[in-house]
């Protein structure tokens, strides 16, 4: 995908879940039905806002249902939203919905529902296969009604079905990760996003670790489960795309999500949301008081912004490109911004080539997976001072 080949994308946060996992550092709460009303009330006059602007995101062709839980919304709340959406909004007909939701709120009818509203891409917050893994993760749902919510999800015919999983937690032995991988695999989705564990301040987990009643898994142990996870998943039919992503064909990759790595334009709405217009990038009120208050006033609930450079893009460009199975187009990156990635930084390719963490395809540099294990402190190294 190339940016300039590519259409914009909108991206929906729902705030609301039932219970707060104790690693989430997202904008999410709890709510009751009114309350999550109230929201769609508010999210769909934010929509309307952008009515004057549509030509900022013109021809948009995924629209992203996340959070939080988007299927804690009710049927009629989704409706009004994506209602919305087409009345103000420049959105092509064959626009590709996707959908998070949580397996304990997948029944026959809430996936017919959602084929009802266009949803092409299901993704199922699963996270684990073994009980102890859920009860440790904050999860509600067991085993069962995970691989259930799968058959389910499969019979209602869904263009893409994607889990998440979590792997890395603290003390759990590697049979269970193996054996979580296999019972995955054997479900047949469409696609996976494995997540190693991340604990961040000011969530449960943070503030474990600070007291010393959790710790996280030395970064050997995490690169080996890096690499497994990776060989495992390739084996069985699900190549990389992404450092956390996998698919077992190419049109099973999230289209959504490939826009922020390939720096395409993207408008979000709803608290926390970010949007990037191809020079600046905002975000808006991350939690739901000052979000509604904002709005109430008929203002858009934008928090800050930043106007990006020319070197700032570059860099951004680089770090996500290396996160890629896609890797960096040299061509493309000196035409966009001035740099011959190769040539400024001759000796260092030539020993992260030889150290066996990136390599040279013709005019692509490519991370290998060695390399996507690292990826993040990879593109630091680069000098991308213009010449």
């Amino acid at each position: 995908m190339k940016p300039s080949e590519a259409n914009p994308g909108l991206y929906l946060h729902i705030p609301f879940c039932s219970k707060i996992c104790p690693y989430c550092d997202f904008a999410v709460l709890t709510g009751g039905p009114e309350r999550r009303r109230r929201f769609t009330d508010h999210l769909v006059r934010e929509i309307s806002m952008w009515a004057d602007e549509r030509s900022t995101f013109q021809s948009i062709d995924t629209i992203y249902f996340g959070g939080g839980t988007p299927s804690a919304l009710a049927q009629e709340d989704l409706t009004r939203i994506l209602e919305a959406v087409q009345q103000n909004l420049s959105i092509r007909d064959d626009a590709w919905v996707f959908f998070e939701a949580n397996p304990e709120d997948v029944t026959p009818e809430s996936v017919r529902n959602w084929r009802d509203l266009g949803v092409c891409f299901l993704s199922l917050g699963i996270q684990s296969f073994d009980a102890d893994a859920l009860r440790f993760l904050g999860r509600r749902h067991t085993p069962e009604e995970a691989r259930r919510s799968i058959e389910i999800a499969r019979g209602a015919g869904f263009n893409t079905i994607s889990i998440d999983l979590i792997y890395g937690l603290p003390d759990q032995p590697f049979e269970i990760w193996k054996r979580t991988l296999e019972q995955a695999v054997a479900l047949q989705p469409d696609h996976l996003s494995c997540y190693q564990l991340t604990i961040h301040e000011g969530t449960p987990f943070g503030f474990r670790l600070e007291r010393g009643k959790m710790s996280e898994l030395p970064e050997d142990t995490q690169g080996e489960l890096f690499l497994f996870t990776h060989s495992f998943l390739k084996d069985s039919g699900y190549p990389a795309y992404e450092v956390s992503n996998f698919a077992r064909s190419p049109e099973h990759r999230s289209r959504h999500n490939q826009k922020y790595w390939h720096h395409v334009p993207y408008l979000g709405v709803g608290p926390s949301a970010h949007s990037f217009s191809g020079m600046r990038r905002w975000w808006n009120e991350r939690t739901l008081k000052p979000y509604e208050a904002r709005i109430g006033t008929g203002e858009k609930p934008i928090a800050g912004s930043e106007e990006l450079t020319r070197s700032d893009l570059a860099l951004e460009t680089l770090m996500l490109g290396l996160r890629t199975v896609d890797g960096i187009d040299l061509i493309s990156f000196r035409d966009s911004y001035g740099v011959d990635l190769l040539k400024r930084n001759e000796p260092l390719v030539e020993r992260l080539v030889r150290e066996g963490l990136l390599k040279v395809e013709g005019n692509v540099l490519v991370p290998t997976l060695a390399g996507l294990a690292v990826t993040d402190s990879l593109a630091r190294v680069f000098e991308l001072g213009e010449r």
